[in-house]
C-alpha cells in the first residue's frame, strides 16, 4: 500500500504542500490558516490514514518522543509493576517507551545502552548493572537526559529515585525481634550492588544492636549466587533453615522470596507457628499465600513517577517542583499472618 503523503492531502484539499505541514504540525494559528481550512486539512488526513514519518518528524524537530527504559528484569514483579506505571506516566507527556532487560548482565546492559543511543531515545531510566557506571558518565558528558532507579552509583552525580532500603529492613527486623523471635535469617543474593548492600547493613546492624542488649542474637546470613537455578536455590535454602533452626527468616528481594515460600513447603514447616516469614518488596502470591506474606513494599507507582517528572524537567518539558534530584522515599512495612504467632 501507497504512504499517503503531505502532497496527496494537498491534491485533495487543494491547499499547498506547506500549508498541510503547517496544520499538521499544529502551527496553524501561528500562520494565521483559516480554521475552516484546518478542519478540512485535518478530517482528509484521518480519512486517508496520513501517519507522520517518524525519521523526517526526528530530523526535523531534534526528537523521537522515545524514552529509553533499561532494567533488571521486565518479568519480574516490581520492574513489570515499575514499567507500566512509566509508559502510562510518560504517555501524559506524549512520550512513548522502549523496554529492555539486562538480566543483570554488565555486557549485556552496555550494549542495550548502546542500542538505545543509537535509536536516539529522547532521555533515558535506567536501573543499572554493576560496571555501567562509565556508561552513564558519558551519557551524562553528552548531555543526554538521565534518571537512575532502584539503585545508583555513589560516586557519580546523577538524578535517581529509589526506595530507602536500611530503614525498610530495619523496620522488618525490629517486627521480627519485638515478636519474639531469635534464630532470624537474612537470605540475600550475590549482586554487588548499593541496594542490596544497604538491605544487608540493616541487618547486620539490627544484630550488633541486638549483642548490646537483653535479646543477643547470631548472625544467620545466608548469599546466594544471582544466576543460580530455581531448583538448586530452593535446596540451599532448605538446607539452611533447616542446618540452623531458624525461627524467622528475611528475603532481600521478591524472587528469593517466592523461592523460600518453596523451601518452606519441602521442608513441611508452618507460618508462623514453626518459621516466621518477611520479604523486601510485595507480590501477588504474597497476599494470597495463606496465611499472607509480611513484606517490606516498595512505592513502584511513586518511584514510576517521580523518575519520569525528573527525567522531564531535565528534557524542559514539566517545570521543577522539588530542588532534589536525588530521591529517597519511604517503604510501606506490610504486617500480614506469617510474622503474627
Amino acid at each position: 500500500m501507497k504512504r499517503v503523503s503531505l502532497k496527496d492531502i494537498a491534491n485533495m484539499t487543494g491547499a499547498s504542500t506547506s500549508t498541510v505541514s503547517f496544520i499538521l504540525n499544529g502551527k496553524a494559528s501561528e500562520m494565521r490558516i483559516s480554521e475552516a481550512l484546518k478542519k478540512k486539512v485535518i478530517a482528509t488526513a484521518k480519512k486517508m490514514g496520513y501517519q507522520p514519518n517518524q525519521v523526517a518528524v526526528s530530523l526535523r524537530t531534534g526528537q523521537t518522543k522515545i524514552l529509553g527504559l533499561l532494567v533488571e528484569d521486565i518479568s519480574n514483579n516490581f520492574f513489570a509493576m515499575l514499567a507500566k506505571t512509566i509508559e502510562d506516566e510518560a504517555e501524559i507527556f506524549g512520550y512513548k517507551v522502549v523496554y529492555c532487560s539486562t538480566e543483570n548482565n554488565n555486557r549485556k546492559g552496555q550494549e542495550l545502552l548502546k542500542m538505545l543511543a543509537q535509536r536516539q531515545v529522547d532521555g533515558f531510566l535506567i536501573t543499572p548493572t554493576q560496571g555501567m557506571e562509565n556508561d552513564i558518565r558519558r551519557l551524562l558528558a553528552h548531555k543526554k537526559p538521565v534518571v537512575l532507579m532502584d539503585r545508583y552509583f555513589p560516586h557519580l552525580d546523577v538524578a535517581h529515585v529509589m526506595v530507602d532500603n536500611f530503614e525498610g529492613v530495619a523496620t522488618g527486623m525490629r517486627h521480627l525481634i519485638g515478636k519474639g523471635y531469635k534464630r532470624i535469617g537474612f537470605i540475600t543474593v550475590n549482586l554487588p550492588l548499593i541496594q542490596m548492600q544497604q538491605r544487608e547493613d540493616a541487618y547486620n546492624e539490627a544484630i550488633g544492636k541486638s549483642q548490646k542488649g537483653t535479646k543477643k542474637l547470631r548472625k544467620y546470613m545466608l548469599e546466594l549466587d544471582y544466576n543460580a537455578s530455581r531448583e538448586e536455590i530452593i535446596q540451599l535454602i532448605s538446607a539452611y533453615i533447616k542446618e540452623h533452626q531458624l525461627d524467622a527468616v528475611l528475603f532481600a528481594t521478591n524472587y528469593l522470596g517466592i523461592l523460600g515460600l518453596q523451601s518452606i513447603r519441602q521442608l513441611n514447616l508452618r507460618m508462623p507457628d514453626d518459621i516466621a516469614m518477611v520479604c523486601f518488596d510485595d507480590h501477588d502470591i504474597f497476599r494470597l499465600y495463606p496465611p499472607g506474606i509480611t513484606v517490606i513494599q516498595q512505592p513502584v507507582e511513586e518511584i514510576g513517577k517521580k523518575a519520569v517528572h525528573l527525567l522531564m524537567e531535565q528534557m524542559g518539558k514539566s517545570k521543577s517542583t522539588n530542588q532534589k534530584k536525588q530521591l529517597q522515599l519511604a517503604a510501606e512495612f506490610v504486617v500480614r499472618g506469617s510474622t503474627l504467632k
